[in-house]
């Protein structure tokens, strides 16, 4: 039972889905201009990167608590 692509498209809940891409993409941006502005983080900075850039939403989640760090 193979469906189409349009079928499959039609069967998204996008009530649900839209609203979890909105928050992916605003944490997204966020981090990755924080990641830019501040001189330093808890631990390499390049891999904070990879974190924000692989790890879809907890990527983002995981830099702010952990991988920032507040000297200030």
């Amino acid at each position: 039972m193979e469906q189409t692509f349009s079928e499959v498209i039609s069967s998204i809940p996008w009530g649900i889905v839209a609203p979890l891409l909105v928050i992916q993409s605003i944490l997204l941006i966020v981090a990755l201009v924080d990641w830019f502005r501040i001189e330093s983080t808890n631990g390499p900075k390049w891999v904070w990167l990879i974190i924000i850039l692989f790890f879809n939403i907890p990527g983002p989640i995981l830099y702010f608590l952990i991988g920032r760090r507040n000297d200030g």
